[in-house]
């Protein structure tokens, strides 16, 4: 007698409905893509530190249009879930979070993040991955996302604690770079977990200094 494991998302969740619109404190939102913002992604690839830990690529607007579209086309497979981090309404994108490596009948998805210069020092990677985070598990059902990162980018790995994710250990040689094999730090966390307080972050509360993001996950 087999016992079948049921899945932990149904199909449907993600390409049934429109990706949502998600406020952060500060006046920032997190929303799709549009094709308009291409000009910014291609000033992420233009960044040195988003280069240096990230894979966005040096794009024309043309191919960074493309990647917008690839990013709707991969919401409707249910397979990642790429947001803007941007001004709210009509306003600038400084940066990008996003669920990648979604998994629904496993319940499991990868946390990713960057940051341009106009976003770095005010919190806002850690209110974008709680956020993030938090509605992929209590709204899209998911048990368990993951966080990696180079260990020598310490910067992220501030963000994963202040957002509460657990480190669970060291990846070796996990990841490729520019400048060679990176060993990673994993960080996760699960249903259960409790979450962080948001938009606490000021001037004499800890603020982080530098969010150039997360290496992970190896899809976009």
């Amino acid at each position: 007698m087999t016992c079948e494991v049921p899945n932990v998302i149904p199909a449907g969740r993600m390409r049934d409905h429109e990706q949502p619109v998600l406020p952060l404190p500060g006046g920032l939102e997190l929303r799709p893509w549009r094709r308009s913002d291409a000009p910014k992604f291609v000033e992420a690839g233009q960044d040195p530190a988003i280069q240096h830990w990230n894979r966005p690529g040096r794009l024309t607007v043309a191919e960074a249009e493309r990647r917008i579209d690839r990013w709707g086309e991969r919401w409707r497979a249910e397979v990642s879930a790429v947001f803007a981090i941007a001004e709210a309404g009509e306003g600038e994108v400084v940066g990008t979070a996003g669920m990648g490596d979604i998994e629904l009948a496993r319940g499991t998805g990868e946390i990713l993040y960057w940051l341009l210069p106009a976003g770095r020092g005010k919190g806002v990677a850690v209110d974008a991955a709680v956020t993030l985070t938090r509605w992929a598990v209590e709204d899209l059902g998911l048990h368990r996302v993951q966080l990696t990162h180079s260990t020598a980018n310490q910067a992220s790995c501030r963000v994963a604690e202040k957002a509460g994710f657990s480190y669970e250990g060291t990846m070796r040689s996990a990841l490729l770079h520019a400048d060679g094999w990176h060993d990673e730090h994993l960080h996760a966390r699960v249903q259960g977990d409790p979450w962080p307080r948001q938009g606490l972050l000021g001037a004499e509360g800890g603020r982080l200094t530098l969010h150039t993001g997360t290496d992970g996950p190896r899809s976009g």
